[in-house]
């Protein structure tokens, strides 16, 4: 019911574009994250705004950067609220450019994925992550699309903080890029043929 009451109150000055997407990819600011597992949402957006010739500027609560495909529009946003707080980023991006809660599409790391494993999901649980609680929390709905992108959980017990927030293995590196691009093509079907035929082509693998 919050979420309801809180897209009512966003869209009553402005009718929202049913062909704008907003795209989160999750992560951590600071140059100590990049090249994480954690950050792989980070990466996914970052190869996105290079193949359309994106800018990302700063801006409140978030680095953002948009272009078109098919018609349609891709707003990318990567939070600058670090991840437990992705939440207040996505709200204030999702209300400033009127998204509608079907268009918008979380990309999130998984160690209950294997390595290099890609699932779209129309809604969820959190999984244990703690930007896709937050993200909940916030919303007050599950009820929203993320691509989750496995990073496995190949660390020895006690050590999992360590592990997500660590660099890739050089044998991980080298598949970075197929996966990268396997996510983006992802993000293009999603926002082009609906959730419900993306994600018979994405999970098929």
């Amino acid at each position: 019911m919050r979420l309801i009451k809180f897209l009512q109150n966003f869209f009553k000055e402005e009718e929202p574009d049913p062909m704008k997407y907003l795209i989160a990819g999750l992560g951590n600011i600071g140059a100590e994250y990049d090249d994480t597992r954690h950050n792989i949402g980070f990466d996914i957006v970052d190869m996105l705004a290079r193949e359309f010739d994106a800018k990302f500027e700063s801006d409140k609560l978030g680095a953002i950067a948009e272009f078109k495909h098919k018609g349609r529009t891709f707003v990318l946003l990567k939070p600058s609220t670090y991840m437990n707080r992705s939440g207040k980023s996505i709200q204030h991006w999702a209300t400033k450019k009127k998204i509608i809660p079907e268009n918008l599409l979380v990309i999130v790391d998984d160690m209950n994925l294997d390595f290099g494993k890609v699932r779209l999901r129309g809604k969820g649980s959190d999984g244990g992550h703690n930007g896709l609680k937050d993200i909940q929390q916030v919303l007050g709905s599950n009820k929203y699309a993320r691509l989750r992108v496995g990073i496995g959980n190949n660390f020895p017990r006690g050590k999992q903080v360590d592990f997500v927030l660590g660099k890739w293995s050089d044998k991980e590196a080298e598949e970075l890029p197929d996966i990268r691009k396997r996510c983006t093509e992802a993000v293009k079907a999603f926002g082009t043929i609906g959730l419900s035929r993306a994600m018979t082509t994405v999970n098929k693998s």
